[in-house]
């Protein structure tokens, strides 16, 4: 309760509320169904927190998670909810080097979280050893299975000793998968399922917006100027495009950075301390961030390219809106795809509203009232104005105040308020068309292309009918 009260939670989610009288009164294994986002870590760490002894130097509870940043996430949490008990968790994962992690083992610290290819590894190494284990968790195992983790999730499961032990699963759906491992492997187990034909939290604010490939990034930037506060994470269909926004973003003076499967365990951790820490506004990123990326306060997320599998729509917009607050889920939709907007709505079970780009002028105005504020809060102007010789005097002399003031903020955000021709929006990454093909779940048209890449040649015509052509 100490810790509850530190953390500053002061009401039970609904899953909290089911999960915590069953698994505090009694052992047993269980089975709980909730949304993404709907306080889960706190429902099993709190009773597995109650029943470890921390005089006992062994291992005596198993987190296991799809991914590593789920796990890292897990291991913090359950160690800010045991900190007055004296109970610590240590985490496991690829990545990153063995000796901390064996180090751990050889501690006996009581729980461990980890995923669930590293947990193998240290499993036929013997640093791990399940015999000791009483409670076993499976957090987010219908992404688990998915994953690929299945013989692996079995193999941890049949190692333990089932006299002791008891399993714990908790899953964002019910797929047969997990409906078979709950069917396997549970023991006349007790069940929590929290209204799971709402997928999603009602505070999410759900639109999408037509716009052609080229256009997005343009249209991007415009939501993202548009916001009263963007702190918010773009979801990307491929890692190379991820890059190439990330790039863009940055070049048009945005704070952001990137998160997928081809940076390094150092640098992925880098990343999230700065996302935390707000030093970084924007997070583009693939599906690896879809789940186990816990930041509160996420105001919008955007999915620039919709997914290919629609039940990761669910996990991505669940990054935000979390604990009580409200959220935006905004996504970008090529013509190719609109017919998948009914599918989304089917399995959220919500409806999704039509968006217009925000206009210049809106743009305009948001920019003028974010600089008022700065403008207000200036204390060092007088420093500035000693500096002004006789040609300021004599270039201002006949301005009025909202000129000079209208000046200063062409020269503050040129892009929003010059009246400079429509930007070509040469995109650097893979082509818009190829784009539409492969992602979101459809079949896109073909548009027909007027120019073919020269650097590849056109394998219908002989090469010298080509040379005659050009």
């Amino acid at each position: 309760m100490q810790a509850i009260d530190a953390l500053g939670f002061e009401q039970a989610s609904p899953i909290q509320a089911m999960a915590l009288p069953i698994l505090l009164e009694k052992r047993t294994d269980f089975l709980g169904l909730a949304a993404t986002g709907t306080g889960k870590t706190a429902a099993f760490a709190i009773p597995m927190i109650e029943k470890i002894d921390p005089s006992a130097k062994k291992l005596q509870g198993l987190i296991m998670c799809p991914t590593r940043e789920l796990a890292m996430q897990v291991c913090e949490q359950v160690n800010l909810l045991g900190k007055f008990k004296g109970v610590k968790a240590f985490s496991v994962y690829g990545g990153s080097g063995y000796s901390e992690q064996m180090r751990g083992f050889k501690q006996g610290l009581p729980i461990v979280v980890g995923t669930p290819g590293r947990l193998i590894d240290h499993l036929k190494k013997g640093s791990f050893k399940p015999e000791t284990l009483e409670t076993l968790i499976l957090d987010e195992a219908d992404e688990m299975i998915s994953m690929g983790f299945k013989e692996d999730l079995e193999l941890l499961l049949q190692s333990c000793n089932r006299d002791i032990v008891n399993y714990w699963l908790f899953s964002a759906t019910m797929s047969s998968e997990v409906k078979r491992v709950a069917q396997t492997y549970l023991r006349d187990y007790e069940k929590a399922e929290v209204n799971q034909k709402q997928k999603l939290a009602e505070n999410i604010e759900q639109s999408y917006i037509h716009v052609r490939e080229r256009d997005k990034p343009e249209v991007l930037c415009k939501i993202i100027d548009n916001a009263d506060e963007f702190y918010g994470l773009i979801f990307c269909q491929t890692k190379a495009l991820v890059v190439d926004l990330d790039n863009y973003l940055t070049t048009k003076g945005h704070r952001v950075d990137c998160l997928h499967g081809d940076k390094s365990q150092n640098d992925r951790e880098k990343t999230m301390q700065a996302f935390r820490k707000k030093d970084v506004q924007i997070l583009v990123c693939t599906d690896v961030a879809s789940r186990g990326l816990d930041v509160k306060e996420v105001s919008h997320v955007v999915n620039y390219s919709l997914p290919r599998e629609l039940e990761s729509y669910v996990h991505r917009v669940g990054r935000t809106a979390r604990c009580g607050l409200s959220g935006k889920a905004i996504s970008l939709v090529t013509p190719g795809h609109r017919s998948l907007i009914p599918r989304i709505e089917k399995i959220t079970q919500s409806k999704m509203s039509l968006g217009e780009v925000p206009s210049k002028k809106q743009i305009g105005a948001k920019k003028v009232e974010k600089f008022l504020e700065q403008f207000i809060a200036q204390e060092d102007f007088q420093r500035a104005s000693a500096h002004l010789d006789e040609r300021w005097i004599k270039i201002i002399k006949d301005m009025d105040h909202e000129e000079i003031v209208g000046r200063f903020l062409t020269l503050l955000s040129p892009d929003t308020f010059q009246n400079a021709p429509k930007e070509k929006l040469d995109f650097v990454g893979p082509a818009p068309r190829a784009q539409e093909r492969n992602s979101g779940g459809g079949r896109g048209r073909r548009p027909r292309s007027r120019q073919r890449d020269s650097s590849r040649g056109d394998s219908r015509r002989p090469q010298k009918r080509n040379l005659k052509r050009a």
